[in-house]
């Protein structure tokens, strides 16, 4: 019963971060923008392998050609080909948001941190520094989630069990590396690694995967990314304090991940 409270708990913190509308309404319509134009590209994306399916397809398949179910393989192909796309954007769509719309959240970020007082000073570390660890963290988490989606992909094919587990393992793992994704402001100002990053949300482990498997279902609803994202930064600050269970924590750790 505990387990289930604490998820539950998470999935309170995004409702926490989407409050944070009423009261910096202009910052946090600020961070939608960059929700905005990444998912416009990924639907532009979507578009044009949809249009460019059958080329696409002739092109995996050509094993297929003169079997008497080619057409059978052939729609069957098409549906994993779109449906990959689909899961592959969902996975990296966070990751890539980050990356755009780093000053919008990164100032979503600080103004939560400073609303609930003891916010971490900044780190003496060159700006290129600061670029090169996040991109580094970046880089670890979306190979990870990438590898992850293809396999839970590839299980999916597996009669029953891929209609029932696979899609409630997937939105657990996703849940799981967005939390590490989105409270990466919190942590990095604080000096600390990926590693005590997924540590320290171990510890609340499914209070992490409560808030991210809420936040990866709103991904899911057309459009809805471009308030949620914003909010999501909000409420990861929220549960990267709570898991640091401290105001600060301003000691530096040291050593690679």
């Amino acid at each position: 019963m505990r387990t289930v409270r604490e998820f539950f708990s998470g999935v309170g913190l995004l409702f926490q971060g989407l409050r944070t509308f009423t009261t910096r309404p202009g910052l946090m319509w600020l961070g939608a923008l960059p929700a905005l134009i990444v998912g416009a590209v990924y639907v532009v994306a979507i578009v044009l392998v949809a249009v460019n399916l059958d080329a696409l397809v002739t092109l995996l398949t050509p094993f297929a050609r003169g079997w008497e179910l080619e057409p059978l393989v052939r729609i069957g192909a098409g549906l994993a080909v779109f449906a990959l796309t689909v899961v592959l954007f969902v996975y990296t769509y966070t990751a890539i948001t980050l990356a755009v719309g780093d000053p919008f959240y990164e100032r979503i970020w600080r103004a939560v941190e400073e609303s609930l007082g003891g916010a971490p000073v900044e780190l003496a570390e060159s700006a290129w520094a600061g670029v090169g660890r996040g991109i580094s963290n970046g880089i670890r988490l979306l190979v990870i989630t990438v590898v992850t989606s293809l396999v839970l992909f590839a299980c999916g094919f597996i009669p029953l069990l891929g209609q029932t587990l696979v899609p409630v393992l997937g939105a657990l793992f996703a849940g799981w590396f967005l939390a590490l994704e989105l409270t990466g402001f919190a942590f990095d100002a604080r000096g600390l690694r990926l590693r005590d990053r997924r540590r320290m949300l171990g510890l609340t482990r499914a209070r992490s995967v409560g808030f991210g498997v809420a936040c990866y279902l709103l991904f899911l609803v057309p459009f809805a990314a471009i308030v949620v994202m914003p909010a999501a930064v909000a409420g990861a600050t929220l549960l990267a304090r709570q898991a640091l269970d401290s105001p600060s924590l301003p000691a530096r750790r040291t050593g690679s991940d």
